[in-house]
């Protein structure tokens, strides 16, 4: 039973990751040619807003790296991003990348619902570790799960493979809420493996913003 727990997980993490290699082409082939797309719908006005095919490209700069709680890398951290966005479905990519060598590249695919609800997965990536992007301990693959209502924003996160480059366990969870008020927001998340230092389920994340 526990064999077999072991292959299907490991069937599970090889397909996702193929998956990934296959959604990342896409993303640059489209991105090749979305300049022609949007040209085409821009002449159909029979089409709606949501039909539109988005392309979006953007970098922030942050005093540092932190997810979910762990500082990443040191000191200032430049972070770009490429998103596709053809009605509710997303194909990006986004990195950080800092001035003592630390790099992450994580492509990710999402779809979200008018209601509400979210779908998606996340490769993530680290090219300055040993490890190329085709190797299989140096990509860890998580499920996303998200919803959000108003001012709140629920999430839930499930990482399906132990990868020993990337440093994930398998079966490493995370669960954040975020409320967003009138002049600040407020957000706890909590999570196990990766997320914490002794792989134990905890709080690992309480933030203020304005």
């Amino acid at each position: 039973m526990h064999v077999f727990h072991i292959f299907r997980r490991s069937v599970i993490a090889k397909t996702f990751k193929t998956f990934f290699r296959l959604c990342l082409i896409y993303t640059v082939l489209v991105v090749a040619c979305v300049n022609s797309v949007s040209a085409i719908q821009e002449q159909d006005s029979t089409k709606g807003p949501n039909s539109k095919v988005k392309f979006l490209v953007n970098a922030d700069l942050f005093s540092n790296y932190i997810w979910r709680g762990t500082k990443y890398g040191d000191g200032p951290s430049v972070q770009p991003s490429v998103k596709l966005q053809p009605g509710g479905l997303t194909l990006g990519v986004w990195g950080s990348f800092d001035t003592s060598g630390y790099m992450e590249t994580d492509p990710y695919i999402s779809y979200n619902f008018p209601f509400g609800l979210s779908l998606g997965a996340t490769d993530y990536y680290y090219p300055f570790l040993e490890g190329s992007f085709f190797s299989d301990s140096a990509n860890a693959y998580e499920i996303n799960l998200g919803y959000a209502f108003k001012g709140l924003n629920l999430s839930a996160n499930y990482i399906i493979n132990e990868a020993s480059v990337a440093g994930s366990s398998g079966n490493d969870l995370y669960f954040q809420a975020v409320y967003t008020f009138k002049d600040f927001n407020a957000g706890i998340g909590a999570g196990n493996g990766w997320h914490t230092h002794d792989a134990q389920f905890n709080v690992c994340y309480v933030a203020f913003g304005v």
